[in-house]
């Protein structure tokens, strides 16, 4: 993929900063508000973008949506499972998000921001993602 490829996603990623820049989805304040129920501000963000995924999905089904290269958008059937690795993922995703102070999405808006103490976050953020990679044939899926 050459570099020109590549500017569209810069600049939906430059929007996408501005955005959480904007709504104040990268507030250690706001973060800490809703992990302490004391706000509705970052649960009425993420629920307005479950909600979007939602229907968005339902349009793909019911519409058959093609990909940009023509292929058909398949989405699997969701296998639950007991719901172990459910909670315990969504507990280490919450807890590395209320320790670090900042969901992975807006990472690089923070940096983006001045706030450059998260490249140190974004390195363990890919250092977990990449252990993940290697541990994963081993767990059950």
């Amino acid at each position: 993929m050459g570099a020109s490829r590549l500017i569209p996603y810069l600049l939906i990623g430059i929007y996408l900063g501005i955005v959480f820049t904007k709504s104040e989805v990268i507030s250690w304040y706001r973060i800490q508000e809703m992990f302490r129920f004391q706000a509705f501000h970052m649960y009425g963000i993420i629920g307005s973008a479950v909600v979007v995924a939602a229907i968005s999905i339902q349009i793909i089904k019911k519409w058959r949506v093609r990909a940009l290269g023509g292929s058909e958008i398949v989405i699997p059937p969701k296998e639950m499972g007991s719901g172990t690795r459910y909670w315990a993922g969504g507990t280490v995703f919450g807890l590395g998000w209320a320790f670090a102070g900042a969901c992975p999405g807006p990472l690089f808006a923070l940096v983006g921001n001045g706030v450059t103490v998260m490249l140190v976050t974004i390195v363990a953020a890919v250092a977990g993602t990449f252990a993940y990679g290697v541990v994963r044939p081993r767990l059950p899926h």
